[in-house]
C-alpha cells in the first residue's frame, strides 16, 4: 500500500490488523507451525498492552471511519478480549480487562 495514496479508513483498518494480529499470537492463539506450538507463544503482559492500544484506536477511530468500518473492528477486539480473559489463570475483574477502560465490560 502506497501511503501517499492510502485512505484515513485504510491506514486506520491495517494499523488494527497488526495490533489484532499480535495479540492473538500472544494470546496463544497462533497456528502450530514448525515445531513451535502457538501456545508457547503466548504472553498475557504483552496480549494486554496490544489490546488496551486497539481498544484505544478503534474506539476514536470509529466515529471517523463510520460504522461500517468499525463494526468489524470492534466485534475483532471484543473476540481479542474474551480470548484473553479465557487464556487467564486469574481472570480480570469485569471492567478490568485489557481495554475494557475504553470499551466497558465485555462479557
Amino acid at each position: 500500500m502506497d501511503i501517499a495514496e492510502a485512505t484515513a479508513v485504510e491506514i486506520i483498518g491495517a494499523a488494527a490488523i497488526h495490533l489484532m494480529s499480535a495479540a492473538a499470537v500472544k494470546c496463544g492463539l497462533a497456528p502450530d507451525e514448525d515445531g513451535v506450538r502457538g501456545e508457547d507463544l503466548k504472553d498475557l503482559a504483552e496480549a494486554r498492552k496490544l489490546i488496551t492500544a486497539l481498544a484505544g484506536l478503534v474506539t476514536a477511530g470509529a466515529p471517523e471511519i463510520g460504522d461500517r468500518h468499525a463494526r468489524p473492528l470492534r466485534d475483532g477486539l471484543r473476540s481479542l478480549q474474551l480470548a484473553f480473559r479465557e487464556a487467564s489463570t486469574f481472570p480480570d475483574a469485569p471492567g478490568e480487562g485489557p481495554g475494557e477502560k475504553w470499551t466497558g465490560p465485555v462479557r
